[in-house]
């Protein structure tokens, strides 16, 4: 070996075949990697949850994929926010939060208003004038702490917190609120 000459690196003293197994080895330990990141940021950080049903047009629509907030996420008024409801259906449902603990929300139907501690909801989403539903109804209710009440924003094709078979809902039922939609890609963007 002359002086200009550098020693071999170790993957050139390796033959060939084994060169090639380390390197598919450390391929394969960097997908590993990033797919146990990708898996955890989905449980813990956020989710992707498919919107099923018409409840909440014009907002999404049947079909449409939501990317989700769940860490750190305590429900607002206003939010869309995906929560399971067992005892009304075993898939998460996506619905708007109307009130939070403490607030008292009062439905009018013949105005079709909803009214929160005597403040008329400003609803620009809403699908169409609200009519009183066939079902039992509730009009007047005061969510108690650490619950929420969840309206649909098609308001007459929607089982929500007014039917007694979904009511106010604990917010320990909240998978999280509703960032963006993803699919299909035409709508992609933030929810309203």
């Amino acid at each position: 070996m002359t002086m200009a000459e550098s020693p071999p690196s170790p993957e050139e003293k390796l033959p060939a075949k084994q060169t090639i197994k380390l390197e598919l080895y450390f391929w394969l330990q960097a997908m590993v990697f990033a797919l146990v990141c990708i898996i955890l940021m989905f449980t813990f950080v956020g989710r992707i949850i498919g919107v099923q049903g018409e409840s909440m047009e014009p907002t999404l629509f049947n079909g449409d994929m939501l990317l989700l907030q769940s860490i750190g996420y305590h429900p607002r008024q206003g939010d869309v926010v995906v929560l399971t409801k067992k005892s009304f259906m075993e898939q998460p449902i996506v619905k708007r939060v109307i009130a939070v603990g403490g607030q008292t929300v009062e439905i009018d139907y013949d105005a079709g208003e909803v009214r929160v501690d005597g403040e008329t909801l400003e609803e620009p989403y809403i699908n169409e004038l609200m009519q009183r539903p066939s079902w039992e109804s509730v009009d007047v209710v005061t969510v108690p702490e650490g619950s929420i009440f969840v309206m649909g924003d098609n308001r007459n094709h929607s089982t929500d917190s007014r039917a007694p078979q979904v009511g106010v809902v604990d917010e320990r039922y909240v998978l999280g609120r509703a960032l963006s939609i993803l699919f299909p890609f035409q709508r992609w963007g933030g929810v309203g």
